[in-house]
C-alpha cells in the first residue's frame, strides 16, 4: 500500500515518536516517517530514529536570531522530505502563525490533558490540585494559540487516590502511545478533516475516545 510520508518534531526523548516508529513498521498502517527534526542536540529521541534508519536533523534554535529564521529552516527541510504531515511529539517550541498557517490542518500535536482544560505545562500537578476525577491526553490539529484547535482523539485515565504527578503522568503517557498512533492512523486515512473548526470522522470510524481501563 502507499504510505502517507510525515516528518515528527521532537526536542527529548522521543517516546511518542517511538510509539509512531512502531505502528509505522506494519505494513498495513498508512503513514511512513521520512524525517524526524531536534531544535535540541542532545535530544535521546535522535537516537531512536537513528536505530529506526529514519533521517534526521538538528536546526538547534539557539543559533538563529529569531523565531522565523529557525521556523524557515525546519520548514524547507520538511518541504525537501516530501511530508505531508507534521506531526510535534514533545517539540518544547511555541510556533508562529507563519510556520502554523504553512502546515494548517496538517500540523498536529499531542498534549498531556484534556484539552480544553490545563493548556500549557504542569498539567498532571494542576490536575491533582483541581481535584478532578478524570485527566488524559488529547490529539489535536495545531493553531496559533498554544494548545488550541480542532481535537481528534483523547484519551482519559482515572485520577487516583494518593496519585503524584509522578504517577499520574506515568498512567498519561501509556494512553499517549496508544492514541497518537490511532489519530495519525485516521489523519493520514483522510478520516479526520476539519470542517469550520470541528475534525468530522468518517462515517465509517467510530468516535476518537479510548476510555480508563480500556
Amino acid at each position: 500500500m502507499a504510505k502517507t510520508k510525515i516528518a515528527i518534531l521532537i526536542s527529548g526523548r522521543g517516546s511518542n515518536m517511538q510509539a509512531l516508529i512502531d505502528a509505522c513498521a506494519a505494513e498495513d498502517y498508512p503513514a511512513e516517517i521520512v524525517l524526524v527534526v531536534s531544535n535540541n542536540p542532545g535530544a535521546k529521541g535522535l537516537e531512536r530514529a537513528a536505530l529506526a534508519d529514519i533521517p534526521t536533523a538538528v536546526v538547534d534554535h539557539r543559533g538563529y536570531d529569531s523565531r522565523e529564521a529557525f521556523e524557515e529552516t525546519v520548514h524547507n527541510l520538511v518541504k525537501a522530505s516530501g511530508a505531508q504531515y507534521v506531526f510535534l511529539a514533545g517539540f518544547m517550541r511555541i510556533l508562529t502563525p507563519w510556520f502554523v498557517g504553512q502546515w494548517r490542518d496538517r500540523l498536529v500535536n499531542i498534549h498531556p490533558s484534556l484539552l480544553p482544560c490545563f493548556t500549557g505545562v504542569h498539567t498532571h500537578e494542576r490536575a491533582i490540585e483541581a481535584g478532578v476525577k478524570l485527566h488524559g491526553c488529547t490529539v489535536h490539529y495545531v493553531r496559533p494559540e498554544m494548545d488550541d484547535g480542532p481535537i481528534i482523539g483523547q484519551a482519559a485515565v482515572p485520577v487516583l487516590p494518593g496519585d503524584t504527578p509522578d504517577t499520574l503522568a506515568e498512567r498519561v503517557l501509556a494512553a499517549e502511545h496508544r492514541l497518537y498512533p490511532a489519530c495519525v492512523k485516521l489523519v493520514c486515512e483522510g478520516k479526520a478533516r476539519v470542517v469550520g473548526e470541528v475534525v468530522r470522522l468518517s462515517s465509517t470510524t467510530s468516535g476518537m475516545l479510548l476510555n480508563p481501563g480500556a
